[in-house]
């Protein structure tokens, strides 16, 4: 297989909130857009945190969401990131180092430019693996 660069296969358009929002609000814009992760930046676009589906569970699970409680409490901080010029390869190796399903694209400049997930380097490899017998 050859390097594919994760440009190729990231998600654009990325759905993002910033720290003060409330958990309630990111919970319903998760389900609106169908989606497992939203991005945390600040007002210039530059990463801030990640909070997925993942982490609403371990909200369920430590207590109830309150009233005006923010992303800023449950986010994931410690943000692991890609370029759009990192190869997939690098991605995947990534997502399996740190167990992670979604990695924040980002560029020094333009701060959150995409988003590639386990979904998107399985659609990928779909189309170019043959599927073996099961």
């Amino acid at each position: 297989m050859e390097d594919i660069f994760v440009a190729r296969l990231m998600s654009s358009g990325v759905v993002s909130v910033n720290p003060d929002t409330y958990v309630e609000d990111a919970a319903e814009t998760l389900l609106d857009k169908q989606i497992g992760s939203l991005v945390v930046v600040d007002g210039n676009n530059q990463l801030e945190g990640i909070l997925t589906s993942t982490d609403f569970v371990r909200i369920v699970r430590d207590s109830k969401p309150k009233a005006k409680t923010t992303v800023e409490r449950y986010m994931t901080d410690q943000v692991v990131t890609v370029e759009a010029q990192d190869s997939i390869r690098e991605a995947a190796d990534k997502m399996i180092t740190y167990n992670i399903h979604h990695l924040p694209v980002v560029d020094d400049e333009e701060g959150v430019i995409g988003m590639l997930s386990t979904t998107d380097l399985t659609a990928y490899l779909s189309d170019v693996e043959e599927p073996t017998p099961a």
